[in-house]
């Protein structure tokens, strides 16, 4: 941008130097020497921004003895002209008074013998008063425009400050509410089956799958709902997209991991983001698409995008569109408040896909919405829950109220659960 500004004013420069050169040429009184003193002093315009006082001095010199040699002419007060415009504008607006001043003192000398000089002088001295008042006029202006421009930029860093506390105390108020709520419901289911399977042995009766199936879901429950209040509280992922792989490995999902690209550190907005895609795709493969399901998650590192793909080869129609549940909502609000793109639904080949799409050119403002984003609601980060290697999602405990409700139960049970849920007690049915 600076070396075109500067090709800009020497461009001027050199218009205005033809202009006058030429101007002075239908004189019969200009010679050579007065040609190179106009041309000194127009081209010393190129260099005003950066010494607006030495071009000014120069221009004067120049032509105030283009005007003492030649006579007083006004073509050379055109250049004379724009320095003091030029000077007036950088703020050395005395020195310009005082250049204006010496040039006119020397037009008037200098056409003394002529019956018209007081009027041209007059005339000339207007000139030079417009070329002051536009200059400081300019002057005020561009640093009303800066002014404007900091307190932009300073109420914008206010309302992203004021937005990110706000969606920290959000978070925190949510996790206040999961932890009064569902914590002492989870509790209470847990409790009585383990006094109900503690009975059962003292008892030496047979207990009932179900209610083994109860106790392990309550207490996988329990701790998923503590790995996503400190979710909410920090604000930041409790791992990695290998860590949820692992994770997914050793609760029975066949996983496979893709990294391309040049791996590197993202940006927190970004790296909580693809963290919460890939959560969400191995969580609802879980979910979905089966136990004998492959799933393939693929990072694509670009030098402009980040891509993440969550697929598996489940038992996904391809002819019924998805409903999109609170976790696909989610995804999409955090990939859209990072200006990229989501696609999720059937494959043709079989199975589900999601695929994302982030830009790693964030700015910090983008960021913040990403927080925002993150204490909205259960769209978020409750829907996920803690563990990637869970069934279900931590927002599905809310239905649970006592033991008898083992429908509600069965959402919360994990992957590698050998208990058989799926059959005893039933399967939640509702789409990612």
């Amino acid at each position: 941008m600076g070396r075109r500004v500067w090709l800009g004013d020497a461009v001027l420069a050199v218009v205005v130097g033809v202009i006058v050169t030429a101007a002075a040429a239908y004189g019969d009184d200009a010679g050579l020497l007065d040609y190179a003193l106009m041309a000194a002093g127009s081209l010393a315009l190129a260099a005003h921004r950066a010494a607006p006082r030495v071009v000014l001095g120069v221009a004067t010199a120049c032509l105030l003895g283009t005007v003492l040699h030649a006579g007083a002419s006004g073509v050379a007060a055109i250049p004379m002209v724009a320095t003091v415009h030029t000077a007036a504008r950088a703020g050395h607006r005395g020195v310009a008074a005082a250049a204006a001043g010496a040039f006119l003192a020397g037009f008037a000398v200098a056409g003394s013998a002529s019956d018209d000089v007081a009027q041209r002088t007059m005339l000339l001295a207007g000139w030079f008063l417009c070329a002051l008042v536009t200059g400081l006029a300019d002057k005020n202006w561009q640093a009303y425009l800066r002014q404007t421009e900091q307190r932009a930029l300073e109420a914008e860093r206010t309302r992203e400050e004021a937005a990110l506390r706000r969606a920290g105390e959000e978070r925190l108020r949510i996790a206040r509410e999961l932890h009064d709520s569902l914590t002492h419901s989870i509790s209470i289911v847990k409790l009585q089956a383990g006094v109900a399977v503690h009975l059962a042995r003292k008892r030496g009766e047979e207990i009932p799958p179900a209610l083994l199936a109860i106790q392990e879901a309550s207490g996988e429950a329990m701790r998923e709902l503590r790995s996503t209040l400190d979710v909410l509280r920090t604000d930041e992922p409790t791992g990695s997209p290998a860590l949820l792989v692992e994770r997914a490995r050793a609760a029975g999902l066949d996983v496979e991991l893709t990294v391309r690209g040049r791996e590197r550190a993202l940006a927190g907005g970004l790296d909580r983001a693809a963290y919460r895609i890939v959560q969400e795709g191995l969580t609802n493969a879980a979910r979905h698409a089966g136990g004998a399901a492959r799933v393939a998650v693929e990072l694509n590192y670009g030098e402009r995008v980040l891509g993440v793909r969550v697929t598996d080869d489940g038992a996904a129609d391809a002819g019924l569109p998805p409903v999109e549940g609170t976790g696909l909502t989610g995804m999409r609000e955090r990939v859209v408040a990072l200006g990229g793109t989501l696609r999720a639904g059937p494959r043709a080949e079989g199975g589900f896909a999601v695929r994302a799409e982030l830009p790693l050119e964030v700015a910090e403002s983008t960021a913040g919405a990403v927080a925002a984003v993150d204490a909205a609601g259960p769209q978020g980060a409750v829907v996920s829950g803690g563990s990637v290697g869970s069934v279900g999602s931590v927002d599905s405990v809310g239905s649970v109220g006592s033991v008898g409700s083992v429908g509600s139960v069965d959402s919360v049970g994990s992957v590698g659960s050998k208990a058989k849920v799926g059959a005893d007690v039933g399967r939640r049915g509702e789409s990612p």
